[in-house]
């Protein structure tokens, strides 16, 4: 089964081909520009060295949240667009859980943090042996909660993802066990969110029925519900 993977959660960005096993094609970007510019051209290089086409994909996936409430607005919105002419389905990925695959086969703690702001990130804890395995649902804590969701480890534990070293750096006094993983699989891949696709993360539903999943409300609307309550 072939499936056309995006990410567009965070500041770098992606998409990717797999089919089974095999990884087919990938690209990746981590320059700061602008997801609405990059995502689609990325796309177009993976199938243009692919020798593919959109009517190629079996199923189409997608890093839905939580992160960037505009990149993954993007990532949602485009990929619904390449969806509908096909009529075939779209999964969407938690953004944290797809982050775990870059480490399947580790043996290790995934400790997937992004950045949101205001001393909070977003985070979920993994297993990473021959499968992935949830020890956490998503949620959004403060960076001084975080020791809570690895307490019984008895893993290793490896921080990924956009607030892997801002959660470092206030984390590397609380146990000798936690490091940061290597930079070549720290960040958020297109790849992984495929290959969570095809291991079952996530909901299987139409282009129709996707839709982001944030954790909090975007800042505008926080901030519109605090005037209202003043």
């Amino acid at each position: 089964m072939k499936i056309l993977a995006l990410e567009s959660s965070a500041i770098s960005a992606g998409a990717a081909v797999i089919d089974g096993e095999k990884l087919v094609a990938e690209s990746f970007v981590n320059a700061g520009l602008t997801h609405s510019v990059t995502l689609l051209p990325l796309v177009r290089s993976c199938f243009d060295n692919a020798g593919l086409s959109v009517d190629d994909i079996d199923r189409f996936a997608v890093s839905a949240g939580p992160g960037s409430f505009t990149g993954v607005r993007i990532g949602v919105a485009t990929l619904k667009g390449l969806a509908f002419s096909s009529d075939k389905p779209c999964v969407a990925v938690s953004t944290l859980e797809a982050l775990a695959y870059n480490l399947l086969g580790f043996g290790c703690t995934a400790l997937a943090v992004m950045d949101a702001r205001c001393s909070q990130v977003y985070a979920a804890a993994f297993d990473c042996a021959d499968k992935i395995t949830r020890l956490c649902e998503d949620r959004a804590v403060m960076i001084s909660d975080l020791p809570e969701l690895i307490k019984n480890s008895k893993n290793d534990i490896v921080l990924l993802g956009d607030g892997a070293q801002l959660c470092y750096n206030e984390l590397k006094y609380v146990s000798e066990r936690i490091r940061l993983a290597p930079s070549n699989l720290r960040f958020q891949r297109a790849s992984s969110v495929a290959r969570a696709a095809d291991e079952g993360a996530g909901a299987v539903c139409s282009a129709a029925e996707l839709k982001p999943v944030y954790l909090r409300l975007p800042q505008a609307e926080r901030e519109l519900k605090r005037r209202q309550n003043a």
